[in-house]
């Protein structure tokens, strides 16, 4: 059958409306060049001290390609951060970790965050924010809501489902939540900032892991089970 020129021409419209776009997984791939450049000169050179084309170029891509992914450097520091957080300590690494004891849950969580907070990425950009301390500048707090304030609130939603389990006894989750990154950091994490950590091999890390879980439980284990903090 002949058809009407104008169905064949509607026909061939459709079908190629239909087609994947070949450039979707490219440009994925391009976004990612970016995100890793910029995991990569911020730390190193600042936020003032890192242009656009630089991040370009560290990528393979072009100024364009940058901007049309991410809008601003502004956007583009704020991903990095999410990103790297989001590598480190997964949005379902709380999920993942509600299994099993408590002490093995909260270890699990320590031990990625212990990396994250010690990896260089981490305390480059730690010294970055410091620079930042006395400007008017938003970086400092879209840092803060990238990174450490998604952490802190994803751990407190794990500390209630634990309390909703039974496992453990918290007044105050909040609290409780930035008690235990605080002690986790403890005096290496100040060290590194300061660019003098000293000797610090895994069986140290080990060590001050178990301990700050240690203390955790030993805060917040139910009142009559006691037993949880030394199980």
């Amino acid at each position: 059958m002949i058809l009407n020129p104008s169905v064949q021409y509607f026909i061939a419209m459709t079908q190629t409306k239909q087609k994947p776009g070949p450039g979707r997984p490219k440009d994925l791939e391009k976004r990612q060049a970016v995100l890793d450049a910029a995991k990569r000169l911020f730390p190193q050179f600042g936020f003032d001290g890192v242009s656009m084309e630089a991040i370009a170029a560290e990528a393979g891509v072009s100024k364009l390609t940058v901007y049309s992914h991410f809008g601003d450097k502004d956007a583009l520091f704020t991903a990095t951060i999410r990103a790297k957080c989001e590598e480190m300590l997964p949005p379902t690494l709380f999920q993942a970790a509600a299994k099993g004891p408590i002490r093995r849950q909260l270890t699990s969580i320590a031990r990625a965050f212990f990396a994250l907070v010690t990896s260089q990425e981490a305390i480059g950009m730690q010294r970055v924010m410091s620079t930042l301390m006395d400007s008017n500048s938003r970086l400092p707090q879209m840092f803060w809501e990238a990174g450490p304030q998604r952490v802190h609130d994803g751990f407190a939603d794990f500390l209630r489902t634990r309390i909703a389990a039974g496992q453990l006894e918290i007044p105050d989750v909040d609290r409780a939540s930035s008690q235990f990154f605080c002690l986790l950091k403890g005096e290496l994490h100040a060290r590194l900032v300061c660019g003098c950590p000293g000797d610090f091999d895994e069986r140290e890390t080990d060590a001050h892991i178990k301990a700050t879980v240690d203390l955790f439980l030993r805060a917040y284990a139910p009142v009559g089970n006691k037993s949880v903090a030394t199980a």
